[in-house]
């Protein structure tokens, strides 16, 4: 396996939104907001919401949920999540036809200490829809129901694998986005062909399987929307790993805004 410096395990979560700052507020570009806020200890932590309108495109906007920061120990989803939104406010007209809200920092305590549990010692990509009794997981559990995404992509990095790759939990339209993101990242950092990662069969960096409790829709909305799970390798160096994951969210809002505009024409 490739070796790489591994970057900072520290996802400076107070100064993570300041450069959204200015481009927040009535007027601005973007909202920023908290959509739910937790004490431990004595302090107080927010999950920070960025939403994003982009100019209308003759259709109901397309509500998607973008998430980082599930496990503290993988900065570089983080920082992509909010360069994604600076390059998104700078050039609206990329956000044509969506309705974005970006959740940078899922597991805030995890993320200010660097670890990839959260303040209890629990990882919390395995207590979603599980009846957890996890502020940060309830809190976001109200927020997918609340806003009944059309689609679902979360970050995250791996520190066991070779290159890019991502779960599509054998869904057609799941694979059939990820794919373009694979190839859209592969420009940065080169992509996981092995058949077995991270403990699954792949195919050519597909991932059909995918733990339990994982970040997802309510089981009940119907339809399910899409769900990609986008992973850089955590060795590379942190700012190749953001290229690819803006890449990657490119491509994706890219390819599925084609397919809502061919659905329209049938």
């Amino acid at each position: 396996m490739t070796s790489f410096p591994r970057p900072s395990a520290s996802c400076f979560a107070p100064a993570l939104l300041d450069s959204l700052v200015g481009l927040a507020g009535p007027g601005g570009a973007l909202d920023l907001a908290a959509a739910g806020e937790f004490f431990h200890g004595d302090r107080r932590y927010e999950l920070p919401r960025i939403r994003i309108v982009g100019p209308d495109a003759g259709h109901d906007p397309i509500r998607l949920g973008l998430f980082a920061g599930v496990h503290g120990d993988e900065p570089a989803g983080c920082a992509a999540l909010v360069q994604f939104a600076a390059a998104l406010a700078a050039a609206p007209e990329r956000a044509a036809g969506y309705e974005l809200s970006l959740y940078p920092l899922v597991n805030p305590v995890g993320c200010e200490r660097g670890t990839r549990a959260n303040h209890t010692g629990l990882d919390l990509n395995r207590e979603f829809w599980r009846g957890s009794e996890q502020p940060e997981v309830r809190l976001l559990e109200a927020e997918l129901r609340a806003q009944a995404f059309h689609g679902l992509i979360t970050l995250h990095a791996d520190d066991t694998c070779e290159g890019v790759y991502g779960y599509t939990h054998g869904r057609t339209l799941d694979e059939a986005l990820l794919e373009p993101a694979l190839r859209a990242a592969e420009a940065t950092l080169r992509r996981d062909r092995r058949p077995v990662i991270d403990g699954f069969a792949a195919r050519d960096g597909h991932i059909c399987d995918c733990y339990p409790g994982v970040l997802s829709a309510p089981p009940e909305q119907k339809p399910q929307p899409f769900n990609v799970i986008f992973e850089t390798p955590a060795e590379a160096p942190l700012d190749l790993q953001v290229a690819a994951s803006v890449a990657a969210l490119d491509a994706i809002i890219g390819v599925y805004r084609g397919f809502i505009g061919y659905a329209q024409n049938i």
